[in-house]
């Protein structure tokens, strides 16, 4: 019997390996990048992730800026913005740990008075 030589390497494998691969880490770095505004998150012994593509994120940087879904908002544009949503889409308030408690409040008050029914804090796990 004659042995026969190869005359190429068959890349189609490696290639289908490496779109794999890419496509795993295009996917892990999307839910790594969690938001544009720099927060330092309060930290709780009992955390858990809840966010969701229709949540409303209410976020509050450590100057007290507050923001709605990565916008910039006033408490009243807060109050005209989340007037039109249905009160049954869970709210997450994250806020930074160094604002004023009074900020915290006026956020929740906004909140708590359109009547939402699910309203959530985002806090790190404590180590």
């Amino acid at each position: 019997m004659e042995s026969k030589e190869f005359d190429y390497i068959n890349v189609i494998p490696l290639v289908d390996i490496m779109l794999v691969l890419l496509t795993i880490v295009l996917t892990t770095s999307t839910f790594i990048a969690t938001g544009v505004i720099p927060l330092q998150l309060p930290k709780a012994a009992k955390a858990e992730d809840l966010a969701t593509s229709r949540t409303q994120a209410v976020e509050i940087d450590a100057e007290g800026r507050v923001y709605l879904n990565s916008k910039p908002v006033t408490l009243e544009g807060l109050r005209d913005a989340m007037s039109w949503l249905d009160r049954s889409v869970p709210v997450l308030i994250k806020a930074d740990r160094k604002i004023a408690l009074q900020v915290f409040v006026g956020v929740l008050d906004v909140v708590k008075g359109l009547e939402f029914k699910t309203v959530s804090l985002q806090t790190e796990r404590a180590p």
